[in-house]
């Protein structure tokens, strides 16, 4: 499909579109083309039986693997075109509307043979996720040389390093992401702007440029947020915090789109702070980093992308603020894996957040005239473009030292380097505060037979660990380590290996920063070792002297013994998924006690299917136990977007609820349990929707998390306890003292949380403790001296339990157990705390 006298102009103002395209097809494809594969599906360890993409799954399990056969570029592809959003918020801005730029691609990828255009997946809401590459054309054989050269960098960067031929011919890969955060539009058009001055442009510099450079664009991240003008996604996850979980699609695709192009520079454009603010950040910098490779090209970097936005003669563009340069400790930090650009620093990318000045959205929106909004946007679009230019010409002045800094962070890994101590001054203000080293360990093992607490848990990290490029093998035959024996099969995590400092960031159990900065911009603590569910050991000094076996996926985990009844104990979110689809089968699953379930035999089929579909393990009931009937409960929830999307992934029926929808005439008919955590304010409601509530709270449970919970709680009259708050921007890893016979029956030692609660009084059962010194990794100081700090939490009680005053049953949370769907191995916790209170006593 061409169209015929297509102008550079016409596509750079916009002015054209391309025929409507009702499927998505390549455009003369090479003979036996494949596409890279970008993470859209369901976790790779479980068998989603009705989805296509378990489909898919399955037949990669079995299918022998095969190398696909490489082909050139461009690689084109015509993108299914939406239909016309009049709703999409960004027409108001004068801005390109989602449904605007398949067009757009399609008409560019018509136009010149320097643009390929890709679905790299879909969005929450399922709109295609876009990957643009822009580069001079490449034969076959020539990107298969290109594609060597880069698994070379990242799997022998000594012989890489030595391969002349590659330091001369290596095209320098930048890549761009735009509009991650849905009303932050103007990345986007900004980055169109460079795409199409690259695709149309004739001069001789421009088409060399192409020649030694690969310019791959995300155009939108977000496209669902785009189209609302929300910050988030369909999901309502902010997904520039879901980078150490992924537990998204566009954060997924996204990490794939990182680890395959393996960048040497990456963008992530962003809005609004008033001054333009460009990446490198204030300490605390993440101690898993090779920091000095970083820091000595993102800092000038930075200073060439100030220089470029003064140069566009605003006033609002005469300066930028660089946080390295100009802001104190913790106010803009760089420390947490959970944002697209720290993430890229570990996949090996010098990566910068862009944040464009003026702000267009939330109430400026609503209340600037529309000839300011559109001056505004203007020069948005033209930072963001600026910013994309400098960053590409940056990468390519200086693409030798980018090159070598890849290939020496790789070089660092494999060989177990130590972190270099950085001088001060190593860049201009750099000092003892910028200092944050690793201290790797030899290897992490993740046991497997009766040394693994959760068989479906450790398959979940085992899958989570390779999707993000870190290498796992497992053991061919039994071996023993720092004393320890340790059977065939079990998972060995080698930390020398190029990608270290990811595999230490998601395990570690990370570090108390308290006394070092005054505040943190995000979260300061995560874990997924410590958090997940799984066992994991790690070993300081010894590597394990075993044969192992590369892993690409997790084994099988789901099985059912043969014989009597079957037990199944709630350790992890997959089991508490088995449980709810028994129940929604209507087998007649009976409780032991809060942790425990036993299957009768004559289900044994449908425990079957669960045990494969969701990998669950299925333990031989003792003879005569017969536990309590109960019920799959139907929860009316009013909690945080994170906490309503762990709740349905665990299998939950939930039905949103409000102070404002039950004032409206919500039901609570048919509710089992009443959970709240935001949005739910006891006095503020009318008196049906108060004696709605109160005629559920007789008959049924109560869950609470935070302060709005325990405001609940109070206002209500339930549990006679009294909420004491800690600071509120308080968050990480703590660990806790495991009571009560709910929550705390066989949970982690350890939880989660962010603006930590405890209780006082009496008249109740304390589930969880704090522990005598709480805070493991994190950020946790005191409100006042003396007050709200870990300190004053310690051995306070942290999650409590009973009946309450108006005749159910109640749980309350201070922690942070489905924290942005993170901390996985506390989600069974929780759901032990809904079915529990469903129950009736007696």
């Amino acid at each position: 499909m061409k169209l015929p006298g297509i102008a550079a102009a016409l596509l750079a103002a916009g002015l054209i579109t391309a025929p409507s395209h009702a499927t998505a097809a390549q455009k003369d494809p090479a003979p036996g083309t494949t596409t890279r594969e970008f993470g859209n599906g369901p976790e790779r360890n479980e068998e989603a039986a009705t989805t296509p993409e378990a489909a898919t799954l399955n037949a990669l399990r079995t299918a022998p693997t095969t190398k696909p056969k490489p082909h050139g570029y461009p690689r084109q592809n015509d993108l299914r075109e939406y239909p016309e959003n009049p709703a999409d918020k960004s027409i108001k801005l004068g801005l390109i509307p989602y449904h605007a730029i398949a067009p757009r691609l399609n008409a560019l990828q018509d136009a010149s043979d320097r643009v390929s255009a890709e679905v790299i997946g879909q969005s929450a809401l399922g709109r295609d996720l876009y990957l643009v590459t822009v580069t001079a054309p490449e034969s076959a054989a020539e990107s298969a040389k290109q594609d060597r050269w880069r698994t070379l960098i990242e799997d022998d960067p000594a012989k890489a390093k030595r391969d002349k031929t590659l330091a001369r011919d290596y095209k320098t890969p930048v890549w761009i992401n735009a509009n991650i955060h849905g009303d932050e539009w103007e990345g986007t058009d900004g980055a169109f702007r460079v795409i199409e001055r690259l695709a149309t442009a004739t001069d001789a510099t421009t088409k060399a440029f192409l020649r030694r450079t690969r310019v791959y664009v995300t155009v939108t991240n977000n496209p669902d947020g785009r189209i609302a003008g929300t910050r988030q996604n369909g999901n309502g996850f902010d997904i520039n915090r879901d980078y150490a979980t992924n537990s998204q699609p566009e954060s997924r695709a996204i990490r794939d789109v990182s680890i395959a192009t393996q960048p040497f520079v990456m963008l992530d454009e962003h809005g609004y702070t008033g001054t333009t603010l460009i990446e490198p950040a204030t300490p605390p910098h993440g101690q898993n980093y090779e920091y000095d490779l970083y820091i000595k090209n993102a800092l000038p970097n930075a200073l060439g992308m100030e220089a470029a936005i003064q140069r566009l003669g605003y006033p609002e563009t005469a300066r930028a603020d660089i946080p390295f340069r100009d802001f104190a400790p913790g106010d803009w930090d760089d420390w947490p894996p959970i944002f697209t650009p720290m993430y890229a620093i570990y996949q090996g990318a010098i990566g910068h957040t862009v944040e464009i000045p003026l702000a267009v959205n939330r109430g400026a929106y609503d209340s600037l005239p529309l000839a300011e909004l559109h001056r505004r946007s203007a020069i948005n679009t033209d930072v963001a473009a600026a910013t994309i230019e400098a960053a590409i010409g940056y990468a390519d002045t200086h693409r030798a030292d980018l090159l070598a800094g890849q290939i020496e962070q790789f070089r660092r890994g494999w060989a177990g380097a130590p972190s270099p101590d950085i001088p001060d001054g190593f860049v201009d203000g750099f000092g003892p505060e910028d200092r944050y080293p690793a201290s790797f360990p030899r290897a992490y093992v993740i046991p497997g037979g009766s040394g693994q607490r959760s068989a479906p848990a450790a398959a979940r990290l085992v899958d989570h660990l390779i999707a993000n490029d870190v290498r796992v093998t497992k053991a061919r035959h039994d071996f023993t380590l720092n004393g320890r024996r340790y059977p065939a099969g079990s998972y060995l995590v080698d930390m020398h290996q190029p990608k270290r400092g990811l595999a230490n960031a998601l395990l570690e159990a990370g570090r108390d920063i308290s006394a070092l900065v005054p505040q943190m911009y995000d979260i300061s603590g995560w874990s997924h070792r410590l958090l997940w569910g799984a066992s994991v050991d790690i070993s300081r000094n010894a590597a394990p002297r075993v044969a192992t076996t590369p892993v690409v996926i997790a084994g099988p985990t789901g099985s059912v013994p043969p014989g009597r009844d079957l037990l199944l104990t709630m350790r992890d979110p997959a089991d508490v998924r088995a449980v709810n689809a028994l129940l929604s089968m209507g087998v007649a699953v009976r409780q032991t006690d809060a942790a425990t379930v036993v299957v009768p035999a004559a289900a044994r089929a449908s425990a079957a299917a669960v045990a494969k579909q969701f990998g669950v393990r299925f333990g031989t009931a003792p003879h005569g136990v017969r536990g309590t009937p109960f019920g799959k409960p139907v929860l009316a929830a009013a909690v945080s977007a994170d906490e309503l999307f762990a709740l349905r992934e665990m299998g939950f029926e939930v039905r949103t609820v409000s102070t404002a929808l039950l004032n409206a005439g919500a039901s609570l008919a048919g509710a089992d349990v009443l959970v709240v955590s935001s949005g739910l304010n006891y006095g503020a409601l009318n008196a049906t929707a108060k004696a709605g509530v109160d005629e559920l709270l007789a008959r049924g449970g109560v869950v609470t998390r935070g302060a709005t919970g325990a405001a609940f709680n109070a206002a209500a009259g339930l549990l006679p306890a009294v909420a004491v708050a800690g600071r509120s921007d308080a968050n990480g890893v703590v660990s806790v003292r495991n009571t009560g016979p709910v929550v705390g029956a066989g949970a982690l030692p350890y939880s989660f949380v962010y603006s930590p609660l405890w209780f006082t009084g009496t008249g109740f059962t304390v589930e969880q403790r704090y522990a005598d010194v709480p805070l493991v990794a994190g950020h946790w100081l005191e409100t006042a001296p003396g007050q709200g700090g870990a300190a004053q939490a310690a051995g306070q009680p942290a999650v409590i339990s009973g009946g309450t005053a108006r005749g159910g049953k109640a749980v309350m949370f201070g922690t942070e157990p489905l924290f942005r769907d993170h901390p996985k191995g506390l989600f069974a916790s929780f759901a032990r705390a809904l079915y529990w209170s469903a129950t009736p006593e007696g």
